[in-house]
This record gives C-alpha cells, structure tokens and sequence, in this order.
C-alpha cells in the first residue's frame, strides 16, 4: 500500500512542471497619482483572473522589473494621460525593456489610461503605447467592444463623470471596459500559449 501511495506521489509530484508551463501569465503595471489609473489597473487584473489557468501580477511601475516584463506571456500597461502624453514614469519603464534578441516578440500587449476630461487625450496616449509595444513585435489586443477599440478608457474630471478628485469612484462603465480588457487579453493569450 505504501510502495502504491509513494508511486503515486512520484506520478503527481513529475505532472507539475507541466502544469505549470500551461499556466498563462499576465502582467499588469500602471502608473497612478490620484488612483483613478490604479482602480482600472484593478478591474483589468479582475478581467484577466476570470480565465482559468491564468496568473495575474498586478504591479505599481516603480514595483515592476524588467524580469517580470520577460516572465509574462502578456503585458497590459496603465497610464493616466498626462496633456496627451503616457505619464513619464511609464514611458520610462517602456524605454527601459530589453530590445536585444527581440524577446517581447509575439507576446501580447494591451494599454488603458484615465483622463480628467473627454478628449483629453486618450486615444493618442493608448496608440503611443501600442506603437512601442509594435516595435518590440508585440501583438496588441484591443478591448472587449467597439467603443474601447484601443484599450480600456476612462474619463473622471469632467461633467458626467466627474469623481470630484475622489479616487475610489468611477463610472462603473470604465470598470466594465477595464475589465473586460483584461479578459480578453487572458483569453487571447491563453489561446496562443
């Protein structure tokens, strides 16, 4: 009984490497002043964890390490929109990953930003993204409908959706495309692992 019970353990204990190589990982970064960014960068990291099999690192950008960009099959990054610009911290991590031997090539990439106003700025921001993430050969993934075409967007400074500078209330429409965003990108990468 017991030579049965350590074959079998032995059995299980090869069996996890493979599981492991199957898990899909997904890795989120944002930048966030107010927690407008942060609080999408939550509901992306929801999207993603609601496919199986996926592993979720949700990090601060001044948490994230070149290491975690090579480690993740995708890559979703947040950004406030800064006058139509990425946030430089943001843009500073991207200009850091590694470009020698292209080994972003073929992984996933997707990108949402918060705005304090409507056409503010937030088309431009996700495509500056995109653009960097097309010259490391990633493949870029949009959100889950036509109306977040780019990413995943939100707007929290101006009438409708004013927040009052209150970083725990957004529309719940933003949450939705956030995370939806990151569901699709979970599944999408999963597919192509």
């Amino acid at each position: 009984m017991i030579k049965k019970f350590i074959i079998l353990f032995l059995f299980i204990l090869n069996l996890l490497p493979l599981v492991a190589q199957d898990t899909t990982h997904v890795l989120i970064v944002y930048f966030s002043k107010t927690g407008h960014t942060k609080r999408m960068a939550e509901n992306v990291a929801k999207g993603a964890g609601s496919i199986g099999n996926v592993s979720v690192k949700l990090l601060a950008v001044d948490k994230a390490t070149n290491r975690d960009v090579l480690q993740a099959d995708a890559i979703i990054l947040g950004s406030p929109v800064y006058n139509a610009n990425v946030a430089p911290p943001l843009q500073n991590f991207i200009n850091n990953w590694p470009f020698q031997g292209a080994p972003l090539k073929d992984k996933i990439g997707a990108v949402f930003v918060s705005a304090g106003g409507i056409s503010t700025g937030e088309e431009i921001v996700q495509l500056n993204v995109l653009h960097s993430m097309l010259v490391f050969g990633m493949v870029i993934v949009g959100g889950g409908s036509w109306h977040s075409a780019f990413g995943a967007s939100a707007i929290t400074g101006e009438a409708p959706f004013d927040t009052k500078g209150q970083s725990s209330e957004m529309d719940e429409q933003f949450l939705l495309k956030a995370e939806m965003l990151g569901k699709r990108v979970a599944g999408i990468a999963k597919k192509l692992k």
